[in-house]
């Protein structure tokens, strides 16, 4: 197995998560929040691909699938076109309602882009550097695993959150 295999089997596994969690789910159970503080499963499975697509429109060189497929239409969220989620207050995650088919049309399309373009990858291209800000340096690499570790741990809260409703 190669690096691109790795990561092209680490984000197919994010993607099993997030079917198996949103599975079923009605209006109610995705914005259902354990308390006023918490995350719903809509908010935790758009955030999650809101930043990965977020992250990796810029390696490719291609504008975000939230605007260049209309997802951001779609959802018709009262937030900044921009905006991913990312330091959210309880106030903004309540506003984030969206139905199964817009969460799973929109991960399943980022998902492609980003599983296409990592499956190109060869080992040399992971250690091009993405980003500067940073001391070391943010490598391709790096970045990819970056948000393949934002990615699960957002689509292992949402299926918690799954396992608390399934329970009620």
């Amino acid at each position: 197995m190669n690096s691109a295999d790795l990561l092209a089997d680490a984000y197919g596994r994010i993607g099993a998560i997030v079917h198996e969690v949103l599975e079923g789910l009605t209006a109610d159970e995705l914005t259902f929040r354990v308390d006023e503080g918490a995350n719903s499963i809509a908010w935790l499975v758009w955030h999650l691909t809101r930043v990965q697509d977020d992250h990796v429109a810029p390696l490719i060189g291609t504008e975000q699938v939230w605007t260049s497929a209309g997802w951001n239409e779609r959802f018709g969220l009262p937030l900044p076109v921009t905006d991913n989620g990312y330091g959210h207050r309880s106030d903004q995650v309540a506003v984030v309602r969206a139905d199964v088919a817009n969460l799973l049309g929109y991960y399943d399309a980022v998902a492609q882009v980003t599983l296409e373009y990592v499956r190109g990858l060869s080992e040399d291209d992971l250690d091009r550097i993405v980003d500067t800000r940073w001391d070391p340096p943010v490598t391709l690499g790096v970045r990819l695993v970056s948000v393949i570790d934002d990615d699960v741990a957002h689509a292992a809260q949402a299926a918690y959150v799954r396992g608390i409703i399934d329970r009620r």
